[in-house]
């Protein structure tokens, strides 16, 4: 994909002076993923209702989102896919690869070290850590497991800021605050645990337990409504 310069500006797109919501932040990767789909698919632009109807959200919320990034579409044509790409990306900042730290290499540590979507979104895991001597020394996806021990010192070593949180809970609570120590400022936390770490501390949390949970919840719920209707088919 050929990079537009820093300042560079399509018609209908202005430079962005206004800062950008959390919640517009948290649908831009969505955004991002469904551009992406289309620019494999060789398409070259995109409507706001085609955007919105395959992100889940409304087209006035996707036209609102996208005003963020000075960028407003064509009327009759839309939104130029690669430029928005590069648009969102550069927001997010993924035009530069982040190195990444995972502690906790059981089961779950080492899939998300196998998985290939981080480098493809510019986030390098460089160190794997783990406090089991039987995993310590161990190669997962061409790195060396760490000792926890070695935590602070390699972090440093390799300027690592972004971390990934993998261990189970009782042990999540401790890992952030070493990582936090050692200067991470970013923490992804998949342990089934609520963390408190200082209000600089950027943190998200992803329970894979709870996400299952609200899936149970609408299946629950999709269930009665064909009860319901196979009574009141049953009535007549």
């Amino acid at each position: 994909m050929r990079t537009p310069p820093a300042d560079r500006t399509r018609t209908g797109a202005r430079v962005r002076t206004r800062p950008i919501p959390e919640a517009t932040v948290a649908r831009l990767p969505v955004y991002l993923r469904v551009l992406g789909e289309l620019a494999a698919q060789q398409i070259q632009t995109v409507s706001s209702e085609r955007l919105a109807e395959a992100a889940g959200v409304n087209p006035p919320k996707v036209r609102k989102d996208l005003s963020y990034l000075g960028s407003y579409g064509t009327r009759g044509v839309g939104y130029d896919v690669e430029y928005l790409v590069y648009q969102i990306s550069r927001e997010l900042g993924l035009t530069q690869d982040w190195p990444v730290a995972i502690v906790g290499m059981g089961n779950l540590g080492q899939a998300l070290a196998g998985y290939k979507g981080f480098g493809e979104r510019g986030f390098r895991i460089m160190a794997l850590f783990d406090k089991d001597i039987e995993r310590v020394g161990q190669t997962v996806s061409g790195l060396t497991i760490e000792h926890i021990d070695d935590l602070e010192g390699s972090l440093k070593e390799k300027d690592i800021r972004v971390a990934i949180v993998a261990t189970p809970a009782q042990a999540a609570q401790e890992t952030a605050e070493r990582l936090v120590a050692a200067g991470v400022r970013s923490i992804l936390n998949f342990a089934p645990t609520v963390l408190t770490v200082p209000d600089k501390i950027h943190l998200r949390q992803v329970d894979l337990s709870v996400e299952l949970q609200i899936l149970a919840f609408y299946e629950q719920r999709n269930a009665g409504k064909k009860r319901t209707a196979a009574a009141g088919d049953g009535a007549h």
